[in-house]
Order: C-alpha cells, then sequence, then structure tokens
C-alpha cells in the first residue's frame, strides 16, 4: 500500500479512510504540532543538512546539547549521537573488537548488533555452555532490550550465571524501548543492575518513538571518548544538528507524549478480555495477535495494521501498535475486534 501522506491515527488509501495501527511513532511526534514547530524553529538556526565531519574545527553546539541531555535522561555517564541507530551499532561493534575475546548474542538480536563471529548465548534452552567454561577472556554480550515478536522486556538477570573468569561486557540495543520503558521513557539502561558486568554500553535509534533520524551510544566517559577516536565516526557526518537540537529542547513534549500513551495501554487494559490469542503488556505499545485471517478481518472494519516479511526464515510480523495519538474511539474499534475473536 501506497499512500501519500504521513500515516497518523489514520491513513487515507484510495479516497477512503482507515484507522491505523502500525509504524514505530510510539510517542506520535512526527505529526505532532508543538514538536513540528520546535523542529522547524531549530532548521531556521540549524539549517537542513550538515555534512561536515564531528572533528572538524568548526564544531556545533548542537551536538554537546544533545548529548548533555540524552545522558542525564537515559542515566548514563556519557553519551553520543551518530547519524542513524544503525551506524550506532556497528560503531559499538567495531570498538569493541580490540576489546573482546569472543562476542555472543541473545536471540533474536537486531542487525545492527551482527558481528560475524558471534555465537548464540543459549544453546537450546541453556546457557552455552562456552560462557561457562574455565577460560580466563573478555567477552561482550549483544542483545534487544525487546526482541522482536515479545512484549516485555528481556531479564538479564541470566548473566549473573556467569563464573568470573569472564569479563563482560553488555550491549543492549534500546530502539523498541526508549521513550518507551521507564521513567517517562528513559528506557532500561539506568535499571538492569549486573554486578558482573565491566561495562554496560545502550544504544538506539531516535527515529522510532522520538521521531527524530539519528542514533544514540550512552556509556560511560571511557568508552564513548574511545567512539568519538574511530576514523568511521570522524570520517562520518553527524546527525542532522537541527535534529540534535530538537533532542534537547523536546523533554516537556516527550514527557506529555509518553503519559499520553501510558493512558491508551492503560485504556486497553481494563478494556480487552484477556485473550490467549493476543500478547499484550499494558506497559508496552505492542500487541501481537494469533487469529487466523486477522489481516482481512481488520480490513473489513477498515483498520489497518502492520504486516510485513521481516526476516528470512521466520514467519511473517503481524503487529497492532498504538500510540499516543490514537483517540478512545479509536481503540474501542480494535478491541472490538479482538474481543469477538478470542482462543
Amino acid at each position: 500500500m501506497k499512500v501519500d501522506q504521513f500515516p497518523d491515527r489514520t491513513i487515507e488509501i484510495n479516497g477512503e479512510e482507515y484507522l491505523y495501527f502500525g509504524g514505530t511513532a510510539y510517542l506520535g511526534l512526527p505529526t505532532n504540532h508543538e514538536f513540528q514547530q520546535l523542529l522547524i524553529k531549530n532548521i531556521l538556526k540549524w539549517g537542513t543538512a550538515y555534512g561536515s565531519s564531528r572533528n572538524a574545527n568548526i564544531k556545533l553546539s548542537a551536538y554537546d546539547n544533545a548529548e548533555k541531555f540524552l545522558a542525564n535522561f537515559i542515566h548514563s555517564e556519557s553519551a553520543v549521537t551518530v547519524s542513524s541507530g544503525m551506524l550506532a551499532g556497528k560503531l559499538v561493534v567495531e570498538a569493541l573488537e580490540e576489546q573482546t575475546d569472543c562476542f555472543f548474542h541473545f536471540p533474536n538480536t537486531h542487525t545492527a548488533l551482527k558481528h560475524s563471529f558471534s555465537l548464540p548465548f543459549f544453546v537450546g534452552l541453556e546457557i552455552n555452555p562456552r560462557l561457562l567454561d574455565g577460560k580466563i577472556e573478555r567477552i561482550t554480550i549483544l542483545a534487544d532490550s525487546v526482541p522482536s515478536f515479545c512484549t516485555t522486556a528481556t531479564d538479564f538477570t541470566i548473566l549473573n550465571s556467569i563464573p568470573s573468569n569472564k569479563e563482560i561486557t553488555l550491549v543492549i540495543d534500546e530502539s523498541n524501548s526508549l521513550g518507551i520503558l521507564g521513567t517517562n521513557g528513559c528506557g532500561i539502561y539506568a535499571t538492569t543492575l549486573l554486578p558482573k558486568c565491566k561495562r554496560k554500553i545502550m544504544i538506539a535509534s531516535l527515529g522510532k518513538a522520538w521521531g527524530l533520524t539519528g542514533g544514540v551510544i550512552a556509556s560511560d566517559a571511557a568508552f564513548i571518548n574511545n567512539i568519538k577516536n574511530l576514523s568511521t565516526f570522524i570520517s562520518s557526518a553527524g546527525m542532522n544538528a537541527a535534529f540534535a537540537q530538537t533532542v534537547a529542547d523536546a523533554e516537556n513534549i516527550y514527557v506529555d507524549q509518553h503519559k499520553k500513551m501510558k493512558a491508551n495501554l492503560d485504556y486497553i487494559q481494563s478494556h480487552l478480555v484477556k485473550n490467549k490469542a493476543v500478547d499484550f503488556d499494558k506497559n508496552y505499545p505492542l500487541l501481537y495477535p494469533e487469529i487466523e485471517g486477522l489481516k482481512e478481518l481488520l480490513l473489513r472494519h477498515k483498520i489497518i495494521t502492520t504486516n510485513f516479511k521481516y526476516a528470512t526464515g521466520i514467519s511473517d510480523l503481524n503487529r497492532i501498535v498504538i500510540t499516543a495519538n490514537h483517540r478512545e474511539a479509536d481503540l474501542d474499534a480494535i478491541i472490538s475486534v479482538l474481543n469477538a475473536h478470542q482462543l
């Protein structure tokens, strides 16, 4: 389906209006008037693009403003912005290659954190025996905060089972939790407390809940300085400066929209009949239904959700996305369909 406008809570296709429960704009920011006006103001000040290296002799304060805000918001010692969440992941993996003897990845870890020689964290249902042996080494564990097809955050306490002869670095991709989970949407970085981890690193796309093209890396100051000295970072252009400044300026909007999203989730929690066919958690704005023929059924009710092949070898991604912009009448429409099809 091709459309000629941003798909918000409604979408127009062939002249007909549908309710839309898809995308990743969880806080509803791309169409939020106050947010748009803030971004326009910053474009007028910082221009539409700045293609220079962050290490050039002319440095823009917009980046300092954004990174100071992000570190404070995420509750990390330091943070740096980059042009995308994908680049954030690639930079982190590149920086860790010289500091890691062996990489491990949790199931369904995003492509941004892929490493060609990474081993699975689990073998079957058990921890990879390679993590439990007596070899003294530095290991890096790559994981998503909330993997695809899930509605709750990954439980990292299992890392406490790894013996002390392994020096652990944990990298969490929070593209699907920044702006959503935690106080005001700060994510899970601050509350992931693992005494056996020597270092904890967070990456995220800002193009989902926060509505701005760009990425962030957050960790201790020494690691962030290491990122800034990588040739890949030095030779690449930064995040759009106007977008970076908007990150720093939009805190009140993020908080307000987060409250609206949470209110919508509370409404669903109160009105959706508990159903084995629908995976839903009141703290997370995605529902994963397993109802045969749901796509066609929803279309008959003039509702469109997200449906596509996410990765080779797995089933189609079929999810219902709740945003801060949905109204009670919108929620009633989707709840009615789901409640009528029980398992």
